[in-house]
């Protein structure tokens, strides 16, 4: 009896364990948003995920190569080799989805959120200096397109993303004496989810009336020119058939 106690005390705690199939995902979290920055700037990854009472370890992992075991992942001055893929798992949640990150060289830098966005949504492009260096005359172009100038380097805000709104963004400024631009990045703007059938059903008594009324208007046209052509023939035909008269000579 004393020998299976111990395992009928494991059983029990592993019953009580959540499943790994109940956990939810962890979510990684970049501080600045998006996954794009210069050298030297600063990230910060917070893990969102729960953890056991009095446990606040996480598992970070880069490039599948754990890393960190802090709640937060700090870069404080970003380099070419921290660029990749980013991932964190706490005690009570699933390994979460990986988050890109990409670090690169260069004056200005344009941010955004994301590049995927829905139609309706706002939009926010900043123009990103090094080291957070003073930019001044900074003009924002869509396909080349010049689409707001600043004289302080505000940010570009479009209230209500529309389809028109696809397209390659940049921007340039002056650091300094230094006429700088930006890589471009791809916006793309998605479409409203199709209405469904039942959004259609008020319309549907109006359908079968405008599809009579269609077809009325097709025959109608079709007999006007049909009596139309059937005149112009019956006109070339009499023509054709006159008789001329002619006085007899001998009378």
């Amino acid at each position: 009896m004393w020998q299976l106690l111990p395992s009928t005390a494991l059983l029990l705690v592993a019953s009580a364990r959540p499943q790994a199939a109940d956990l939810p995902k962890a979510v990684v979290v970049s501080d600045p948003p998006g996954n794009r920055v210069l050298t030297l700037d600063s990230v910060t990854f917070t893990c969102q995920g729960a953890n056991p009472s009095g446990n606040h370890s996480t598992r970070w992992l880069h490039n599948g190569t754990f890393i960190s075991s802090q709640t937060s992942y700090v870069i404080e001055a970003a380099s070419v080799a921290n660029s990749g893929e980013y991932r964190c798992q706490t005690g009570l949640s699933e390994l979460s989805d990986p988050v890109q990150l990409e670090v690169l060289v260069g004056w200005l830098l344009l941010q955004t959120p994301q590049r995927v966005f829905q139609e309706g949504e706002p939009i926010r492009l900043r123009c990103h200096s090094w080291q957070n260096k003073p930019v001044w005359n900074v003009q924002y172009f869509q396909n080349r397109r010049g689409k707001k100038f600043s004289y302080d380097n505000s940010e570009f805000y479009i209230p209500a993303a529309r389809s028109e709104h696809n397209g390659s963004y940049f921007c340039r400024g002056l650091i300094g004496k230094r006429n700088e631009s930006s890589e471009a990045v791809d916006i793309i703007i998605q479409g409203s989810p199709v209405p469904s059938t039942s959004a259609l059903l008020p319309f549907w008594p109006h359908i079968p009336f405008a599809v009579v009324m269609a077809l009325l208007f097709a025959v109608d046209t079709g007999l006007y020119f049909a009596m139309q052509r059937h005149l112009h023939n019956s006109k070339r035909a009499w023509k054709n058939s006159k008789v001329s008269w002619k006085q007899d000579p001998d009378k």
